[in-house]
């Protein structure tokens, strides 16, 4: 009998943990080149840390354990499964989307937002990202630049004494690429930015090189790199291209790996969207074909997809929950659906937004109790109560035309948007408006 895939993500979450202590072990015993093979071959950070013999202590309990008459299930407790890819506290509780049926009435309230023209590109601004400790935001443009904003000193231009002051959000802008950039993202683990871009590349950008303009690292694909996801150890690298497959990059060795156990996938494949899970445990791709495929973390095996996710729209962005149950997803079909990573049920849908021209995105803010999204032909944002699914904002964009993509902090109750006028946009929740 197949597993359910909540037992898969547990299983891949163990398996990790046990591909670290390994590596450890044998690094501990200075055999370097079997701990980079084994790290390698199985994506594990080759500097994990474990406490000394962690290893061999655990087997002799097990040992010990298994002579006695069995295993408890306290055995398996082993704690520290994600030691390498430590997390800021997220805000708030992890919600339970399916614990509430839609009950109109009971929708919070979405707080009031001030917004301020943040920077402007020379083309339009085509994406987004906050790192993950939200100290810093950029944004990708079509003409080929990346600009890098310091989010404390965005903040004080919404101060009223900075309105007219000299306060420079922008600290790097960057000029390495010959096509419009498609994604950013930022390394959870260190000061490294990555970009990519039509010109087929992924670049590397040092952040802690005041003078950098350019990357100091690039990996040459074979196509169009529309989506890239760092892994929450920042060793790896998913990249979502034209091809339906997407590509695993190590980022110390550059080697590609492409699964071996992906279903057959159509001409129409290209990924949109990829995106990796909180704790690496699986990897989700939102493609041209309207299908959003869950893949697991660790075997790169496509373990579900949902066909037809959004009708026969495109499927443009698709993003984990923080507890990695639910899965929020949105299309061309000018709908955003909410679904149970376990069963691949439908549990929300958020409707009376239209976006059936750009590749927008779908976000919930940082503590889930929202999602965000664009209707392009009234130029506004739409705001869901994520529980509800009830209508509670719509916020005049203030971009000349439709905003093409949305990004929300993971720390705080502020976001970004990009438009096709050029400008970037930052957002922050203000009380004190009316």
């Amino acid at each position: 009998m197949e597993k359910g895939l909540e037992q898969v993500v547990q299983d891949g979450k163990l398996c990790r943990h046990v591909n670290g202590l390994i590596v450890a072990h044998l690094r501990q015993n200075n055999l370097i080149q079997a701990a980079n093979a084994v790290a390698s071959a199985t994506m594990t950070p080759v500097s994990v840390e474990e406490p000394a013999n962690r290893l061999l202590e655990l087997v002799a309990k097990g040992l010990a354990v298994e002579k006695d008459g069995g295993f408890s299930s306290a055995f398996f407790d082993l704690g520290g499964i994600n030691s390498f890819t430590p997390a800021a506290p997220p805000r708030g509780t992890p919600v339970d989307f399916s614990a509430m049926n839609d009950v109109k009435g009971s929708s919070k309230n979405f707080p009031k937002h001030e917004t301020r023209h943040l920077s402007e590109h020379k083309n339009v601004a085509r994406c987004a990202r906050f790192s993950a400790d939200g100290r810093f935001a950029a944004s990708g443009s079509a003409d080929n630049s990346i600009k890098v904003f310091e989010v404390v000193k965005v903040k004080q231009m919404l101060l009223p004494e900075a309105r007219d002051g000299p306060v420079r959000p922008v600290i790097r802008t960057f000029y390495d690429h010959t096509h419009p950039i498609n994604d950013i993202d930022f390394n959870p683990q260190a000061t490294i930015l990555i970009s990519g871009a039509k010109d087929c590349t992924i670049k590397f950008f040092d952040l802690s090189k005041p003078t950098a303009k350019r990357a100091f690292r690039v990996i040459q694909d074979t196509h169009n790199v529309r989506s890239v996801s760092f892994h929450p150890s920042g060793d790896f690298i998913l990249a979502g291209t034209d091809h339906p497959i997407a590509r695993l990059y190590d980022v110390n060795t550059f080697q590609c790996y492409l699964s071996a156990q992906a279903p057959e996938i159509g001409v129409n494949g290209a990924i949109n969207q990829v995106r990796y899970s909180s704790t690496g445990a699986m990897y989700v791709t939102a493609s041209k074909d309207g299908v959003v495929r869950l893949w697991d973390g660790v075997s790169a095996k496509c373990v579900r997809s949902l066909t037809g996710a959004h009708g026969a729209g495109e499927a443009t962005s698709a993003h984990f929950s923080k507890d990695e149950r639910f899965l929020l997803s949105c299309g061309k079909d000018s709908t955003v659906k909410l679904w149970e990573v376990g069963t691949g049920k439908i549990v929300k849908q958020y409707l009376g937004a239209s976006h059936t021209q750009l590749r927008c995105q779908a976000m919930f803010n940082d503590t889930e109790e929202f999602v965000l999204t664009v209707d392009e032909p009234s130029n506004e944002i739409v705001v869901w109560d994520a529980l509800t699914a009830e209508k509670v904002a719509r916020l005049p964009s203030n971009h000349i035309g439709a905003p093409r993509w949305i990004e929300h902090s993971p720390t705080e109750a502020a976001f970004l948007s990009c438009g096709t006028d050029r400008s970037v946009r930052f957002w922050k929740e203000n009380p004190q408006l009316l």
